[in-house]
């Protein structure tokens, strides 16, 4: 079960991903599912962007 401080570190990131990525619309759904698996968050960044997935990694870092 997910304590207050994993529910708010993961609003944080999910607020970071969608300010970084502020031209992308990103489904609550979608973002759920890859919630706390850094592969699957960096999935859904590539089908929506077409990002590489070492820019994503990059970026992602520096939010981590």
């Amino acid at each position: 079960m997910a304590t207050e401080k994993m529910n708010e570190d993961w609003r944080r990131i999910r607020d970071q991903i969608k300010d970084i990525w502020d031209d992308t619309d990103f489904d609550d759904k979608q973002m759920k599912r890859a919630r706390g698996e850094l592969d699957k968050i960096m999935g859904l960044i590539h089908d929506k962007t077409g990002e590489s997935v070492e820019e994503i990694r990059r970026k992602m870092s520096a939010i981590l």
